[in-house]
């Protein structure tokens, strides 16, 4: 009868099939990271909705999202909207054909292809945004104002990085490369 390896190493030897008090160290801040991305998301979505009511009453937070790509100027069409908030050609069209129902949004002929048409904000809907967001950027402030701005800046690099911003470049390279 032959004994095995791990008899052979000895008490003090490491298993060889086990993880490393380090990858656990690291499983452990992954999941704590997980865990309040989840309820960073959560409150998030909590914003997202009191600002659209903050809007309308009647509107969704997909169309406030949708509204406040256009306010901005960030997506004037469909599929810019589509590209931006990463959602479907339907739920798009659901919403900006409620904004406009809404006197939020209005389709105009693009002025630099007059063949095709841009989505604007109503005077309206850039009012109600900017009440909106004066609300939830005077809490973000609130909560972020005891920070350095070098913490602030590291803060909007770790997500820019977690969210994809470095793999993303429209020319493939990450900053350090």
């Amino acid at each position: 009868m032959s004994a095995s390896s791990d008899e052979h190493a000895g008490p003090d030897a490491p298993e060889l099939d086990s993880p490393s008090d380090g990858d656990l160290d690291i499983d452990e801040a992954v999941s704590r990271v997980e865990h309040e991305l989840g309820r960073l998301f959560a409150r998030i979505r909590v914003s997202w909705r009191e600002a659209a009511q903050t809007v309308h009453p009647d509107l969704q937070p997909l169309g406030y999202q949708v509204l406040t790509s256009i306010a901005t100027g960030k997506a004037t069409s469909a599929g810019a909207i589509i590209e931006r908030l990463q959602t479907d050609k339907t739920a798009v069209s659901r919403q900006v054909r409620q904004l406009e129902q809404l006197g939020l949004v209005e389709s105009v002929r693009d002025p630099d292809d007059r063949r095709a048409r841009v989505l604007v904000a109503t005077e309206l809907a850039q009012e109600r945004v900017t009440a909106a967001r004066s609300r939830y950027e005077a809490r973000l402030a609130e909560r972020l104002g005891r920070w350095s701005q070098a913490d602030l800046d590291r803060f909007a690099e770790m997500l820019s990085e977690l969210g994809g911003g470095a793999s993303d470049r429209a020319d493939g390279k990450t900053p350090a490369s």
